[in-house]
């Protein structure tokens, strides 16, 4: 990998750390003294990322700056990530690289939720490990158990989580529409 595309990943992937963790740029500014419009430029690949802006941003997400920048440990095929606990789920990243198809292990905890549907741009498969599965997707109300998968636009309204019964764990894939793994998911019921 060059230097230019090791330094082109690294907004996408500041951008992306901060989601994970649920924090605004306004704060992550607080935090490190850098203004709002310098984060952002980074962010958005505007700014080239230098030492002086990429060691508070590491101190403040409590990371090391190899994780900011995104080099693998030298012939080291594995992909080590630390959980990432958002909205009471754990997420496990599978794959090091911003942008692009994304993969997750995830565990959500056994509670019951009101569904609350969104919608973004994109493309998700879901497979459950074990536990159970509800997913909502526009007029479908779907049970998915150990060893089944779904697969849907993201733009169509969507949630998923757990039936209230146990945990429920699963892979999550997803990235930018046309990314399609193809599998099926049966109605309750069927």
């Amino acid at each position: 990998m060059t230097t230019d595309e090791v330094l082109a990943g690294v907004g996408p992937r500041l951008r992306q750390m901060r989601k994970d963790r649920e924090v605004t740029l306004a704060a992550l500014s607080e935090t490190t003294g850098i203004s709002v419009s310098t984060l952002s430029r980074l962010e958005s690949g505007l700014r080239k990322p230098s030492l002086e802006l990429l060691l508070p941003i590491a101190r403040a997400h409590q990371v090391a700056l190899d994780e900011l920048v995104g080099t693998p440990p030298a012939d080291d095929p594995r992909v080590r990530s630390k959980p990432i606990v958002m909205g009471g789920r754990t997420h496990w990243p599978l794959t090091r690289q911003p942008g692009g198809l994304q993969a997750y292990k995830v565990l959500e905890p056994r509670r019951r939720q009101e569904p609350d549907p969104r919608t973004h741009e994109g493309y998700e498969w879901l497979y459950v490990l074990s536990g159970k599965l509800r997913l909502v997707l526009g007029e479908h109300d779907v049970v998915l158990t150990a060893g089944e998968a779904a697969e849907f636009d993201t733009r169509v309204p969507h949630w998923f989580g757990s039936t209230g019964e146990g945990p429920v764990e699963f892979l999550s894939l997803f990235g930018p529409q046309g990314e399609r793994m193809h599998v099926r998911a049966r109605p309750k019921g069927a």
